[in-house]
Order: structure tokens, then sequence, then C-alpha cells
């Protein structure tokens, strides 16, 4: 933090000063309010405003309510945020797996009585659950979307 920054959050935390208000009556019956007497003023009457009460005041039992409903939607929707993007993860690395899982292992093929090789069960098996993950996370996906 700056040494500028610093005085001007020290200015800001000051108690503000009451500052003398003037209420000027004109001759022909007008009043004017300002910072120093109106020239010409037939009377003028001095005021300081009472700072001594900064602040707000106190919400009332609506307001109260209010906030907790604004505070519950707003946990709402970064619940929803927070599981949606959990859910496009989910999807993302099934996704990645089902595609690093395209190659085949070693022992996922079988030799052939003409020299050739073939692959095995075990193969189609995995890429059956890597392909069922997809649909899995994309329906999770699709649940966390419409807050489901």
């Amino acid at each position: 933090m700056t040494v500028a920054t610093a005085f001007f959050c020290a200015l800001l935390l000051q108690p503000v000063a009451a500052q003398t208000l003037y209420k000027s009556t004109m001759p022909d019956g007008r009043v004017v309010y300002g910072d120093k007497p109106a020239p010409g003023a037939a009377n003028v009457e001095e005021t300081r405003p009472d700072t001594s009460k900064g602040g707000f005041g106190g919400t009332t039992a609506r307001e109260q309510e209010m906030l907790k409903d604004m505070e519950k939607a707003r946990l709402q929707r970064e619940g929803s945020q927070d599981k949606m993007q959990a859910a496009a993860q989910k999807l993302k690395d099934a996704e990645a797996a089902l595609a690093n899982g395209k190659e085949p292992l070693e022992g996922d093929r079988l030799g052939t009585a003409g020299g050739a090789s073939r692959l095995s069960e075990s193969y189609f098996e995995r890429q059956r659950k890597l392909e069922e993950a997809v649909e899995k996370a994309r329906r999770e996906l699709d649940e966390a979307r419409s807050g489901k």
C-alpha cells in the first residue's frame, strides 16, 4: 500500500466534522440555505447538523428477511455453479480417459491361427465402461445445468 493510499484511507475513516449551515431569510420572504449567510438577508439563523449518530440506522424486520433471502439465493447460485463446474470437469476427465483408452493395452490383442491378431473381449469391455462413464458424466452435467 502506498503512502498516498494509506493517507487517503485514513482521511476516509475520520469522522465528518459538522459544517455550519446558514438559513437566511431575505426581505421578500424567500429562504436561502447555504454554507455562509446570504448578503442582504433580513434574518440569519446558524445551525450545525447533529452528526453524532453517524452511520446507518437499524434495519427493519422486513429488510432483515430480504437480506436473508438474498443471502440464501446467493449461496444456492454459488452451489449450483460449483456443482456445474465439478460436473463439467468430470465430463472432461471421462472424455480424456475414453480418448486415452482407445489404444490397446498389453494383453488386449490375441493371436490368430493365420499369424494376425485381434482385439480381446477385455478391450471391448473397457471401451464400453469408458463410454458409459462419459454418458453418465454428460447426464450429470445436464442435470447440474437444469438445476435438478
